[in-house]
């Protein structure tokens, strides 16, 4: 897999991309049908939709409503794909897509769009730090952190013919690319971006970057740091989390949602009963959002290479 990380920022935004993907999945596949709760000029969809009534269907602000159609349309054969905000996609429909979707065994794509800080100046009543906790407690679910812009069309394409419940969470603005264009990142397993022998650092989604920045401070501490890109949540690539834990011994997770229900608690999860690594987390603690430009969040809520790089620190000082 080709890594082509070098800290700068791609100029591509996710919505871009994403609006352009989905367009391209309905013109390859006939059953793909994309539902949007009237958030389709937040991800470029809207003059493709007006072009393609059929296609592409504005729900409105119904969001519970629009999962029961994309359920009834999975039911009779199609392969829905529905976009909302974070909070919206996750809280707001979890009783419809715990049932009508995972229950009654319908196959949906479900996209909540940023997720966490990255919500910025829509506030704390669009900043879910929960939608991977309640996404994680639906059986069989399939959870994704989207790192950057080729992660986002690798999965997206996956998860249109993959059965289940299928939440991918990522933001509408631009992230630092870390992998080639056109590579792909097969939904499951956990990606190594970096080595080390003295931690390792488990990031998700928008911490992938602040990881990594934080790996390189710490070689001037003199501390080598391992990186690995958890992008895929649930099911979680326990066999990789334990062998990092084994040959590292400390173990600090890093992510844009609560420590509670999230990256870090699937890993306590898979590493509680056999290893005996030391491990810290990096994560929202407990808290509600507020509003706020995105780099002031994530020093807000201690989302940043820095306290990345201080947690580490602690960890093995202790």
């Amino acid at each position: 897999m080709e890594i082509v990380y070098d800290g700068s920022m791609d100029s591509r935004a996710f919505k871009d991309v994403l609006g352009q993907t989905i367009r391209q999945l309905s013109a390859e596949d006939p059953n793909v049908i994309y539902l949007d709760a009237d958030l389709m000029s937040c991800i470029g969809t809207c003059q493709w939709s007006a072009e393609n009534p059929t296609r592409g269907i504005n729900c409105g602000i119904s969001e519970a409503n629009m999962i029961g159609v994309a359920c009834g349309l999975a039911a009779t054969g199609y392969k829905p794909i529905v976009h909302t905000f974070g909070p919206f996609a996750s809280r707001r429909v979890f009783d419809q897509v715990f049932l009508s979707a995972g229950y009654a065994k319908n196959d949906i794509t479900v996209i909540g769009t940023d997720p966490g800080v990255c919500a910025a100046f829509n506030g704390g009543t669009h900043m879910p730090f929960e939608d991977v906790a309640l996404y994680r407690t639906i059986p069989t679910a399939t959870v994704v952190d989207i790192t950057d812009v080729p992660m986002l069309v690798s999965v997206l394409r996956q998860f249109k013919d993959m059965p289940g419940v299928k939440y991918l969470r990522v933001g509408r603005k631009t992230s630092a690319q870390v992998f080639a264009d056109g590579e792909e990142t097969p939904v499951g397993p956990a990606i190594p971006l970096r080595e080390g022998k003295d931690v390792c650092i488990l990031a998700s989604g928008i911490m992938v970057h602040e990881a990594m920045q934080a790996a390189a401070m710490l070689e001037q501490d003199g501390i080598d740091a391992a990186v690995v890109n958890v992008f895929t949540i649930k099911p979680l690539d326990t066999a990789t989390v334990k062998w990092y834990a084994q040959q590292c011994g400390n173990i600090v997770v890093a992510e844009n949602h609560n420590r509670i229900g999230g990256l870090y608690s699937a890993v306590c999860d898979a590493l509680a009963r056999e290893c005996t690594a030391r491990i810290d987390v990096v994560a929202v603690n407990d808290e509600y959002g507020e509003v706020g430009p995105q780099d002031y969040l994530q020093e807000r809520f201690g989302l940043t290479a820095a306290h990345i790089r201080e947690t580490v620190r602690n960890l093995l000082r202790s």
